[in-house]
């Protein structure tokens, strides 16, 4: 059993390896059963001869000699009571026959009962034995050379054999996060593969088909959700504007009207996430940019002192920015009364710092004070391509792209 977890390039090769174990097996097997067989059939005509040979020879003239050589021996048994069979084969039924004795092997004795008598003949292939054992070690070292053989072609071939399924993974690890229609089965062949191609073809396009069920949803919640901000926007707005309202009612129509800018600043960035719109950046003048986010935030807050410390022009999403900045300065401020924001730019850096009057940095707003970015925060700068280079309570600096 191969296990799951072997790569595909060492499951070719132990395949090649397996096949080339099992066809050097037959192949030898084979071979020794020729042989084998066409020894058998060689001996029985060879024994069958010179026993019609014999007797003949015999019934002609009955004293004719039996063949007596090292290789070829022969015994008569006739009817005159002449009998000088050796007594191991004296009980011998006629035919071919290989006794299994200690000692005998490769002796084939004949028995054949003719017009003279029955004659004997044993032939020693004693040699040809050892032959074929030297024959038995080549197929035992062919079966061990085939199978090397066979795994290392496997192991360089099957290279070849899976580079389509490597191309294919490479090309599916380069699809991008965002749903997209593929045309992959065209990169292949007909084939398995060309398969398993048309069936990631077939998933990217249901991707793609969800995706812009999911962006036309987003689209009408972005719509319909902005519709009830606006009119509680609005409320507060007029309620603020009436004439004669105390302080008291004052702050809280304020503290409503900046919730309700979260809120709105919030779903913005929620939903710009979530649909992914492309940002466009646009050169606009830092201290401006910074200093006018700033006092969206802050206005109407006199306990807070804004400071910015930057130069020249900037690259940047001008909306997603400024959304991304809001979020922070609301996260560092928290509910602090007083304090100082300073804003500062310089290279490709951008720092975002509260003091609060009560103490150190962070400690005005006790939402910033464990010095965890909230993740809404995160995938918004991660949106921008803003990466958090450094972050704790009451600061966080950014990393602008190039």
């Amino acid at each position: 059993m191969i296990p799951k977890t072997m790569s595909l390039r060492r499951r070719v090769a132990i395949a090649y390896t397996a096949l080339g174990f099992a066809l050097s097996l037959l192949f030898s097997a084979a071979v020794v059963y020729v042989a084998e067989d066409y020894e058998a059939v060689l001996v029985r005509e060879i024994l069958r001869g010179q026993a019609e040979d014999y007797g003949l020879r015999l019934a002609r003239s009955p004293t004719a000699a039996l063949p007596r050589t090292h290789r070829l021996s022969g015994y008569l048994r006739d009817g005159r009571g002449h009998d000088d069979i050796p007594a191991e084969y004296a009980g011998l039924e006629p035919g071919l026959h290989e006794p299994r004795r200690e000692g005998m092997d490769g002796i084939h004795v004949g028995v054949f009962d003719t017009a003279a008598g029955r004659l004997v003949f044993v032939i020693d292939l004693r040699d040809i034995e050892e032959l074929e054992l030297h024959l038995a070690w080549f197929l035992a070292a062919m079966i061990v050379l085939g199978t090397a053989l066979a795994g290392w072609l496997g192991w360089l071939l099957s290279a070849g054999t899976i580079a389509p399924v490597a191309d294919l993974a490479e090309a599916v690890d380069a699809l991008p996060t965002e749903p997209r229609p593929t045309q992959l089965a065209g990169t292949v062949g007909q084939d398995e593969l060309g398969r398993l191609a048309s069936a990631i073809d077939a998933y990217q396009a249901r991707l793609v088909e969800a995706d812009a069920h999911e962006q036309a949803f987003f689209a009408d919640a972005s719509h319909e959700l902005r519709t009830p901000i606006a009119v509680v926007q609005g409320a507060a707005e007029v309620l603020l504007d009436e004439p004669g309202i105390d302080a008291a009612r004052v702050e809280r129509l304020r503290r409503l009207e900046r919730g309700v800018q979260e809120l709105a600043d919030l779903l913005d960035a929620m939903l710009g996430i979530a649909r992914r719109r492309p940002v466009q950046a646009e050169s606009v003048d830092a201290a401006a940019f910074l200093r006018g986010t700033a006092e969206s935030v802050f206005q109407g807050r006199p306990g807070v002192a804004i400071e910015v410390d930057a130069a020249g022009s900037v690259d940047m999403p001008r909306r997603e920015a400024a959304l991304l900045l809001r979020g922070v300065l609301r996260w560092l401020a928290g509910s602090a009364g007083e304090g100082i924001v300073l804003l500062r730019h310089a290279g490709d850096e951008l720092e975002v710092a509260f003091t609060g009057s009560d103490g150190p940095p962070g400690l005005g707003g006790k939402r910033s004070d464990s010095g965890e970015v909230p993740s809404l925060t995160r995938r918004l700068a991660q949106h921008l391509g803003w990466e958090l280079a450094a972050g704790g309570p009451g600061r966080i600096v950014f990393r602008l792209p190039s």
